[in-house]
């Protein structure tokens, strides 16, 4: 090891593909790094920066199998991002010292960012369309989730670091939406792929929002996921072995993988059920 940690790059047409890439990848040419969380005998974390491109964020097939969850997981994690279902389970410091629960949520720090002094509260993401709506090759298109007077000193503090947006034509002159992400820390096996799906519907989200507010048609173009720590917890590395790496030698990809499409009305029909059991969360803490 020379001190350099490994910045590594991979492209997969879908994101299912380009996840799964992803991951060999680190596997294979990431370094070997402790972690603030292991435990006692705990191997090192592999770790690298890490730079994934999704050439057709809605390419089929679009969900792999192997992330550490079902797809009622992937759903509820889509409606914590892009509804705030979870939202009334941050903490109220100011109130509550002594208050446990969440630092943040992603969807209230992209839909609802608010500062100390003045009591105003942005929707960054309301902001980021109706700017490219005006001005769709705009490089000032992004929101941002780090709030320095509490990330520096919390526990847990935000992942997510921002997600950059801008509108190029293609070769019709038809608009496509290009969106950038970019993590601090992300954990490459059990969160990366339901952060990059539900971010993917948030792109689609903007672009569905800058064609209601210019009045044309908006595609989604490629989905960039930079991390600057891409790693995989040493403690999860058999169940990473056992699990992930056995299906890539003993399956094909399309046994490895479900089409968004088939499995959409299932994962629709757990919404109900989701928001119920949201509801109770963090009522009694």
């Amino acid at each position: 090891m020379n001190g350099n940690i490994p910045v590594l790059f991979v492209e997969g047409q879908s994101l299912a593909e380009a996840w799964e890439k992803s991951l060999v990848s680190l596997y294979q040419h990431g370094c070997d790094v402790k972690t603030e969380y292991d435990k006692p005998g705990d191997p090192p974390s592999k770790d690298c920066s890490m730079t994934i491109v999704v050439r057709d964020p809605l390419a089929e097939p679009m969900i792999h199998r192997d992330f550490p969850g079902g797809l009622e997981d992937l759903q509820e994690y889509v409606l914590e991002v892009l509804e705030g279902i979870k939202d009334h389970c941050v903490r109220s410091a100011a109130a509550d010292a002594d208050d446990t629960r969440w630092e943040y949520t992603y969807h209230q720090r992209l839909f609802g960012y608010n500062c100390p002094g003045p009591e105003q509260v942005y929707d960054q993401i309301e902001l980021l369309a109706a700017r490219l709506a005006k001005t769709p090759y705009s490089r000032r298109a992004q929101a941002i989730t780090w709030k320095v007077w509490e990330d520096n000193f919390c526990y847990d503090p935000a992942c997510l670091q921002s997600i950059w947006c801008r509108v190029l034509p293609d070769d019709k002159g038809a608009w496509v939406l290009n969106a950038n992400v970019r993590f601090r820390s992300n954990d490459a096996y059990k969160a990366a792929f339901m952060n990059m799906f539900a971010l993917v519907q948030l792109q689609q989200r903007i672009a569905g929002r800058i064609s209601g507010l210019a009045g044309r048609q908006v595609k989604l173009g490629r989905y960039v996921h930079q991390a600057d720590s891409y790693h995989i917890y040493g403690s999860y590395f058999d169940e990473f072995q056992a699990r992930f790496l056995r299906a890539l030698e003993t399956r094909t990809f399309e046994r490895r993988t479900f089409r968004y499409e088939d499995v959409k009305e299932i994962m629709e029909a757990a919404v109900p059920g989701i928001l119920e059991k949201a509801s109770q969360m963090g009522r009694d803490e």
